[in-house]
């Protein structure tokens, strides 16, 4: 595709240079005029002037850098950074500027006070990222350049940090700085689906229907996870409900019963005997250490689970849960066919989408399949072949992932895949619920029960001595 070497002058005055593909003359104008960027010259760059390319990769501290660097293509670019020590985790090919300032640069902010002052802020969520790929995605198809787009929405952000990578964003692009590469400083806002995407639609011209697919993206992954947490909330919280109950009664009804058959002489059944040793024990100083053991337990599992190998053992075995395993497999196998579906569709490359999903699965039983499903795909080995080798997805849908890849039509089966499983975690939600419901009911019935009868067996022994 011809390259393109726009000058124009930034909002802060200075003179800057934006180099740019598009297909032809008229396409870079109109490129230009999405950006907001008023050129006051346009023309086609020297074939001799090498393209740039936007690297990311992880520090030595853990934290995400993004980098920019001049190679006559991509093999070139990954060479350089191999020379310089840099284990890119992706390279990708962008518009980029001269003389364009970082942050913490006149008119700008330190990395540092920002990272700062949106520590403590609440992260956007999936839907309100959706709401504003569907906003931006209309406004630039109506024709409005980016910045005013960028700025628009920005306006009706409630979240404070949302809003303030929204005016960053907008004020990096007008100055010449592509909309994927700006986005990739607010890592707490834009995920890297979101980049991924955003960066292909520039690149491909056809940012519009990428940030359509995008916003379409999100929301059926927010509809997946609200699902998920639906169906788990509510055992967790009648749980809960039902383990109060227990112990208001045994710590505050039982004593108060306790005293009433004392003084009336009554012999206590076992049972009542039992429930009265455990009243007195919960309310006695062993209740502070059964807490504190059950804090640190917590604590310790979450360690563990935080471990590479503690996080698989505990997603193995949630995967083989009755009913809750079938679940989450049935939800992972639909995020991954349409994360990675639309990414494909988007015209992110292969191995790079692999790389997003298997970043955004939260099972790692999966995200390592994935994974080993990356290092055997650049042996030429199929995507459905090197998936089906871990038996972690479900038979039928590597059926049809290997039809489509026979057809040429990966992403639109992937796409269809995708659907079946969402249907299917819909369906296996309210047969959970429908299940789970009476037996939180009668689990609750159980404990209230026990309790009751153990107060109301003395009665007998009340009775008998009465007579």
């Amino acid at each position: 595709m011809p390259a393109y070497l726009a000058t124009y002058t930034s909002t802060q005055g200075d003179q800057r240079e934006l180099r740019l593909e598009a297909s032809d003359l008229p396409a870079a104008r109109r490129n230009l005029r999405r950006r907001g960027i008023l050129a006051s010259s346009l023309v086609p760059a020297k074939e001799g002037s090498s393209p740039i390319f936007t690297a990311t990769y992880a520090s030595q501290r853990g934290q995400q850098k993004v980098i920019q660097l001049k190679a006559p293509d991509l093999a070139s670019a990954k060479r350089d950074l191999r020379r310089r020590g840099i284990a890119a985790t992706s390279v990708v090919p962008m518009a980029s500027t001269r003389s364009v300032q970082a942050s913490g640069g006149k008119g700008g902010t330190s990395l540092f006070s920002r990272d700062l002052g949106t520590m403590f802020q609440a992260r956007p969520s999936v839907r309100e990222k959706a709401l504003f790929a569907s906003k931006l995605s209309a406004l630039v198809d109506s024709g409005v350049p980016i910045v005013r787009g960028l700025t628009l929405v920005a306006k009706q952000q409630k979240k404070p940090i949302f809003r303030q990578a929204l005016e960053a964003v907008a004020s990096e692009v007008s100055q010449g700085v592509s909309l994927g590469v700006a986005m990739r400083r607010w890592p707490k806002v834009f995920d890297r689906i979101t980049i991924a995407m955003v960066e292909a639609g520039e690149l491909g011209g056809v940012l519009d229907e990428t940030l359509k697919r995008l916003a379409l993206l999100l929301e059926q992954n927010a509809k997946l996870q609200n699902q998920i947490k639906g169906a788990l909330a509510y055992p967790v919280i009648v749980l809960l409900i039902a383990i109060a109950v227990f112990l208001g009664m045994t710590i505050f009804l039982i004593p108060t019963f306790a005293e009433i058959f004392e003084q009336l002489g009554a012999d206590l059944p076992v049972f009542t005997q039992m429930m009265v040793n455990l009243s007195a024990l919960l309310r006695s100083a062993f209740s502070l250490f059964l807490i504190a053991f059950l804090i640190l337990a917590g604590w310790l599992l979450v360690g563990v689970y935080n471990t590479p190998l503690g996080k698989r053992r505990i997603d193995g075995f949630i995967l083989k849960l009755p009913l809750f395993g079938d679940l989450i497999q049935k939800t992972e196998t639909a995020q991954f066919c349409r994360t990675f579906s639309s990414l494909s569709k988007a015209g992110v490359p292969i191995l790079m989408s692999l790389e997003i999903v298997r970043d955004t699965s939260r099972n790692s039983i999966f995200a390592d399949t994935i994974e080993d499903c990356r290092v055997e795909i650049q042996d030429g080995i199929p995507v459905s072949v090197a998936l089906s080798r871990k038996n972690v997805f479900p038979e039928m849908a590597l059926s049809m992932l290997a039809i489509g890849e026979e057809t040429g039509e990966m992403d639109a089966m992937l796409s269809k895949v995708a659907d079946f499983y969402e249907d299917e975690v819909e369906v296996a939600v309210k047969a959970l619920t429908s299940l789970l419901e009476p037996i939180m009911i009668v689990i609750v019935g159980i404990i209230v029960g026990a309790i009751l009868v153990a107060m109301y067996l003395p009665m007998f022994s009340v009775f008998d001595k009465i007579r």
